[in-house]
């Protein structure tokens, strides 16, 4: 016998943490290739495993298995950044929480601690086509994790059964 629609949506929960780690995954997935893709296309300086330029030597992270493990870097950090960021604005709607948050962590990143461990240049030395194209890259990169998680959790309408109303 089948279900009826009402009990195939009548008490839906999604699982968070396994969201978070899934959005988090292909934020960094996604958003890593293509900050490798800028970097190729000569759009930035900064490397795609800008995340471990201080703790790697540049010769490997400019090899493939350190663009490999600078992308899988970053799939991580942004698993951990999707996490912080279902605790701390997961209750927001809409795309400006995302926008500001991606604000956020590229002036941690390229204003604060990523000169001081050596992660990026300074930011007078950085130059404006870097500054400018991972200024952008962290926009989208926060915005794709913030509407993602703001539609999963603040979207009812999607889980009303389609003959409801």
């Amino acid at each position: 016998m089948a279900k009826s629609n009402d009990s195939l949506y009548h008490g839906h929960q999604t699982n968070r943490w396994l969201y978070g780690l899934n959005t988090g995954f292909f934020a960094g997935l996604i958003w890593g290739l293509f900050h490798w893709l800028l970097y190729a296309l000569n759009f930035t300086k900064v490397l795609p495993g800008f995340l471990l330029d201080s703790f790697m030597r540049r010769s490997f992270l400019l090899s493939y298995w350190g663009i490999a493990v600078g992308i899988g870097t970053f799939i991580i950090f942004s698993i951990l950044a999707t996490y912080l960021y279902m605790l701390t604005l997961g209750q927001y709607r809409g795309p400006w929480p995302g926008l500001f948050y991606g604000l956020f962590w590229w002036a941690v990143i390229f204003l604060g601690i990523g000169p001081f461990w050596g992660m990026v240049l300074p930011f007078n030395k950085l130059g404006w086509d870097s500054i400018t194209t991972e200024f952008c890259l962290f926009l989208i990169w926060g915005l794709f994790i913030g509407y993602t998680i703001a539609f999963e959790f603040h979207d009812e309408a999607s889980r009303e059964p389609a003959n409801a109303g």
